[in-house]
């Protein structure tokens, strides 16, 4: 008995062929959409205390690369931020984060 070795696919073929499930892809699109929330209401808050990201860094005890990956993490949902950071960031701002179940 001879077994076909077939080549693994690697995770962007992988997350291809998932998203083309319309449940999968709901879901997706579902998760991405508060993602975008919570980096609307970063940036909105960041804005209105009128601070860069290289000040909010310096608040957090890190460096302004980092604030602009975190940033660009949730503007692409390739990454989430821990919410442990999220509330960091929120410290850096004077703000306090509120989680609630919906």
């Amino acid at each position: 008995m001879t077994t076909k070795k077939t080549k693994p696919l690697s995770h962007k073929q992988l997350v291809s062929r998932m998203l083309k499930d319309p449940a999968v892809k709901a879901e997706a699109d579902k998760l991405n959409r508060e993602e975008f929330a919570i980096l609307d209401e970063i940036l909105a808050a960041r804005k209105k205390a009128g601070l860069s990201q290289a000040e909010i860094a310096k608040r957090m005890g890190t460096q302004a690369p980092a604030i602009a990956r975190l940033e660009s993490s949730l503007a692409s949902g390739k990454h989430s931020p821990s919410l442990n950071t999220l509330r960091k960031y929120a410290a850096a701002l004077g703000k306090r984060i509120e989680l609630h179940l919906v």
